[in-house]
């Protein structure tokens, strides 16, 4: 058994906020995205907050820090976009290990400097990985409806160029997150066992998916129960949810999958919902308020924060969570 995983028995862990929010803070320009290395790309850059890992390491590692010093015990690495299909719109397909290897490498920097501080309260680097810009199960297409623009081949082979770089870069586990397309997951799941196989060791893994509207399944169709049910062979450290809904929005999804999951449960909520502006506005006290009935029930092993979170909000999440004891895990699954 790994340390995250014997820590996840003992507390309520908590994991970071939303990386392009504080990005955005900085106001960086297009050469700030290119650096030296793609000071000549023939393809703007600005908005590539994944390609900071090579052209802005200090600044991603400011961000994770300030996650650290808020109380964070995860953070996720800054590469939830790095994979050979959402690169190859930025013409970054030959960048994708290096994006993946330096986003670990400076997650675990900062990481180690906090652990050493603390040898109580270890920190781990969790290897983002997103659901990418393409769908697996539904066409594109409206009028070609059993037409697909990416293979499930595919996908695995743009899943495991991507966790050989966050393995090799030093991440503790593999969050495989925002899912709104099961068989995308399953996809990175599959990559994920035969990177295990390749290096002849297994990494713990968090899952986490994402309910899109009041019907409570995700994109591709799924119930909740149909989700859990899809992905719990791969024995996974947790499964959860994130994004897409706020804390109150999330918690009657929390509950459910509390009652039938036999892994950890972890919860990221939105800062709320956007405004008509797109922005958040929930400030960390409300936010806590609305988080505070998952820990009264008992329903959550890992919480933290997805879009319009700050290391404010963040604070305040890890505060709450002292003050409650962890969901046990029931192994029942």
């Amino acid at each position: 058994m790994s340390r995250i995983q014997e820590e996840l028995k003992k507390r309520i862990l908590v994991l970071d906020g939303a990386m392009g929010t504080m990005i955005q803070g900085y106001q960086l320009t297009e050469a700030d995205f290119r650096g030296e290395r793609f000071a000549q790309h023939t393809c703007d850059l600005k908005g590539n907050n994944d390609l900071l890992n090579i052209t802005k390491p200090i600044v991603i590692k400011e961000i994770h820090l300030a996650y650290l010093e808020a109380g964070a015990d995860i953070i996720e690495t800054n590469t939830f976009s790095s994979t050979s299909v959402s690169m190859l719109d930025y013409d970054l397909v030959d960048a994708v290990y290096d994006l993946n290897y330096e986003g670990a490498r400076i997650a675990k920097e900062a990481c180690i400097e906090y652990t050493k501080r603390n040898p109580e309260k270890p920190r781990f680097v969790a290897g983002s990985i997103g659901p990418t810009n393409r769908t697996a199960s539904l066409s594109p297409d409206v009028n070609r409806p059993g037409f697909r623009n990416i293979s499930f081949d595919e996908l695995v082979n743009a899943y495991t160029l991507q966790i050989r770089g966050l393995i090799d870069g030093g991440a503790d586990t593999l969050l495989v997150e925002t899912i709104f397309d099961t068989l995308n997951a399953k996809a990175a799941l599959f990559a994920a066992q035969n990177v295990f196989e390749e290096v002849g060791k297994e990494y713990p893994i968090m899952i986490s998916g994402t309910i899109t509207d009041a019907s409570g399944r995700l994109l591709s169709g799924q119930t909740l129960e149909a989700f859990f049910i899809s992905i719990k062979h791969v024995k996974p450290m947790s499964i959860g949810f994130n994004c897409a809904l706020g804390a109150s929005q999330l918690l009657p999804y929390s509950l459910q999958l509390s009652q039938i999951c036999g892994d950890g449960t972890s919860a990221h909520p939105n800062a709320g919902l956007p405004n008509e502006f797109g922005e958040y506005d929930q400030n960390p006290e409300d936010m806590v308020r609305q988080l505070t009935p998952f820990l009264e029930h008992k329903t959550l092993n890992i919480l933290g924060g997805c879009c319009g979170t700050s290391p404010d909000h963040i604070a305040a999440i890890a505060e709450l969570a002292q003050q409650f004891q962890p969901r046990e895990i029931p192994n029942h699954a």
